[in-house]
């Protein structure tokens, strides 16, 4: 806790390791802790609440669809390292997709907090989120540009006073995703897990693209709610309810066909 009021912590389940592939892996927990600075109590990971549930069933998978899920599940388990030059490339593409006008003076820099980071190191945020949560974020920065950007610099709407941060409400976004699809599952274990399968096995870059729908949503979400930081959770739950009711109508047969997918601009 510092003397800028609290501290949240965010904890990642790491599982089905034992089942996935052949190499044997224990459940286990990865706990991250860090400043409230940006986050506020409002924005404390709601991502990582979990829903209870000891008797939910399981959906039975096409093949494709069990290799589709394996080559996401292997993208979700993969931690960013600040050491690995891949990821140090990858962190600094975003930023050239971000500000592209200003140069980046390192890795480790106070301009990172102009992108909605903690502090000054963005892979003490990632810790969290893993790879897949900064690879979420450049495939909407390339993909979308105009969205990326209008919700980079919260171009739109009537905004409030004390907004969300930018880059931790994206990583606050990938792990909700992964919690609502029940991605590290063998199998799904709910209806909305089992019908993305169905994109997924049809457009590998599915997750990707439900990221980058859902964030336009979620700030659609926050407008509407008139939210402030303290109203992030009640935001994100809002979202998530929106989504899976989107993803669950008859007539949706490819994410594109999402009623969200047209707040997207590029």
């Amino acid at each position: 806790m510092d003397d800028r009021g609290g501290s949240f912590v965010a904890v990642r389940r790491i599982s089905q390791g034992l089942e996935r592939g052949n190499a044997c892996h224990t459940t286990s927990a990865e706990v991250v802790a860090g400043s409230a600075a940006w986050l506020g109590r409002g924005l404390s990971c709601v991502c990582v609440q979990r829903r209870e549930s000891d008797a939910r069933p399981s959906f039975d998978l096409t093949p494709s669809q069990e290799e589709c899920l394996l080559r996401l599940q292997n993208r979700i388990d993969v931690a960013y390292d600040s050491l690995n030059p891949e990821h140090q490339e990858a962190l600094k593409a975003l930023w050239k997709v971000a500000f592209p006008e200003e140069q980046l003076r390192g890795l480790i820099s106070e301009q990172w907090k102009e992108m909605g980071w903690q502090g000054k190191d963005p892979s003490t945020d990632f810790r969290g989120g893993g790879f897949i949560s900064l690879e979420n974020l450049l495939y909407f920065a390339r993909n979308f540009p105009k969205s990326f950007q209008d919700l980079l610099r919260k171009q739109e709407g009537d905004r409030a006073i004390w907004e969300y941060p930018f880059a931790v409400a994206g990583v606050n976004i990938t792990f909700m995703l992964i919690q609502m699809l029940d991605l590290e599952a063998l199998k799904p274990r709910n209806l909305v897990g089992a019908t993305f399968l169905k994109f997924l096995a049809e457009n590998e870059s599915a997750f990707d693209l439900l990221y980058c729908i859902t964030f336009k949503l979620m700030d659609n979400q926050w407008l509407a709610m008139r939210a402030s930081y303290m109203d992030f959770n009640a935001v994100i739950k809002a979202t998530r309810r929106q989504l899976e009711e989107e993803l669950l109508q008859e007539d949706i047969t490819r994410l594109e066909d999402l009623p969200s997918y047209n707040l997207l601009g590029r």
